[in-house]
């Protein structure tokens, strides 16, 4: 099953046998106080830069984030929107909690955008599943509801087949759904790693549909954070899931995610690999260099 996303010039498809999907994390104001200040100021000029980075790293998505607390985030994120999209021509994904700032972002939004994201709340369902039906877009489904993040990966599952089956429901096709089976904090929830891959099998296998995650999640309070989130990331890809949120910046990731393609057999004759660690003729090829050849179209 194929999720395909567009910007106006550039289309990305998710999939099981396509190679992995990089969205980048670093349009998110949360936890970056000077960039949430720069944003609800009207300057995008750290928006910008952030964006043509993390593409020129390998990000073949961007999230886009304007969370931003007493601010105005509905204006603020499409503005976003169109500042991203007048430097890069990657597909995005609007992030948001506030259905109006959703709105906003997909009014502005020039191709078929992935929400990011839909819980399984009946109420969160009925306002935002329309909204993602109008725009004809795709859109995450995170498997928590009502009563909070389950530690049981069934509970997690369950919610996740509510959100596929009622996204249906409203006319969204099942290819469309992407769910993020929740990449919990490994410092703080005993076995949240293990419960993860657990339930990345078990939707690959039951439901079928592709899945995300917010990766750096599972490092968050720990040192080593670079290390751990490639590992799980790594096995998390050998356990179904086919895109993440992350930052391709950090090279122990990028590298994580370029040999997890090869032993997936997503890497032709492991050209990508290669092409990462051949030398540019005349200088050193840093990280940034190297991914940047690397990327390749889905």
């Amino acid at each position: 099953m194929e999720t395909r996303v567009r910007s106006a010039t550039k289309e990305v498809v998710i999939g099981p046998e396509r190679p992995f999907v990089i969205i980048g994390e670093r349009i998110n104001p949360t936890g970056r106080k000077s960039l949430g200040r720069e944003m609800a100021a009207g300057n995008f000029d750290r928006v910008s830069a952030d964006a043509l980075a993390q593409v020129a790293a390998g990000a073949q998505m961007l999230d886009v984030n304007a969370g931003i607390p007493m601010a105005d985030e509905p204006a603020i994120l499409a503005e976003a929107v169109r500042v991203v999209q007048s430097v890069v021509d990657a597909p995005l994904a609007l992030d948001s909690s506030i259905v109006a700032a959703l709105a906003a972002g997909l009014k502005a939004y020039q191709g078929k955008a992935l929400v990011n994201s839909v819980t399984g709340e009946t109420d969160r369902l009925e306002a935002v599943l329309p909204l993602v039906a109008e725009y004809g877009a795709a859109v995450i489904g995170v498997a928590n509801d009502e009563s909070g993040i389950s530690n049981d990966p069934a509970v997690r599952f369950a919610v996740a087949q509510k959100i596929v089956a009622r996204a249906e429901a409203y006319g969204i096709p099942r290819e469309d759904v992407v769910i993020d089976p929740l990449a919990m904090p490994v410092g703080a929830v005993p076995g949240a790693g293990a419960a993860f891959f657990t339930l990345a099998r078990r939707i690959r296998e039951d439901l079928g549909v592709n899945m995300t995650c917010g990766a750096s999640n599972v490092s968050f309070g720990l040192p080593g954070r670079p290390s751990l989130n490639a590992a799980f990331i790594a096995m998390a890809i050998s356990a179904g899931l086919t895109c993440a949120i992350t930052n391709p910046l950090e090279p122990e990731v990028y590298k994580a995610i370029l040999a997890a393609d090869v032993f997936m057999g997503r890497d032709a004759n492991c050209q990508r690999w290669i092409t990462y660690h051949k030398p540019a003729p005349s200088e050193e090829a840093g990280p940034t260099r190297r991914a940047r050849r690397a990327r390749t179209e889905n």
